[in-house]
């Protein structure tokens, strides 16, 4: 994209299917992304990965020298845009391990540091989850009382058919309304 009047629009374009839209950092999502793209690799259905940051891309240094090896096997030039580095020399190389190395520690300490506070909460006996907003009982009761069943409730006020059921039962007005049908 060193040229006037590029975009990376179309590249993003090409990317978007194997999980760079992912906010989650759940594994097995990842994971498939990266067999997916792996394995369009070896097809060579594209030239070259565009990587932004290296810890989005491998879970452990390992990971990162094999991934690299299998792209370069497949002939996938790797750019890793974040610092520039050019993978095809042996100082480029050598730098992405560094930096490789430096990320897969990043994660551990911060996977460290969240299994730290999680054990203090719990020790300070703090509840970890979010508090469960309030939900007003008039309209459930009122499409009950209108003989709605309870999915139609939770799908026209949004909620869930446990929640709207919780919200009922919560409300000192339990004279009319029916709980049958759950």
């Amino acid at each position: 994209m060193g040229c006037t009047g590029q975009s990376p629009t179309r590249y993003r374009v090409g990317i978007h299917g194997y999980g760079s839209s992912l906010r989650t950092s759940l594994f097995t999502r990842f994971a498939a992304g990266l067999n997916r793209l792996m394995a369009d690799a070896h097809r060579r259905r594209f030239a070259v990965l565009l990587v932004w940051k290296v810890e989005r891309f491998g879970r452990s240094l390992r990971h990162l020298v094999n991934a690299l090896a299998d792209l370069d096997a497949a002939g996938v030039v790797f750019v890793y845009v974040l610092d520039n580095l050019d993978l095809s020399t042996p100082s480029g190389r050598l730098m992405f391990q560094v930096v490789g190395a430096m990320a897969e520690f990043e994660r551990a300490l911060t996977q460290e540091r969240v299994r730290a506070g999680l054990r203090l909460a719990r020790m300070k006996v703090k509840k970890l989850w979010r508090p469960r907003s309030g939900v007003n009982p008039e309209p459930v009761s009122t499409l009950r009382v209108a003989g709605a069943s309870w999915p139609v409730v939770s799908g026209r006020l949004g909620i869930g058919v446990g929640r709207a059921v919780r919200a009922l039962q919560s409300c000192s007005k339990k004279s009319h309304w029916k709980m049958d049908g759950v």
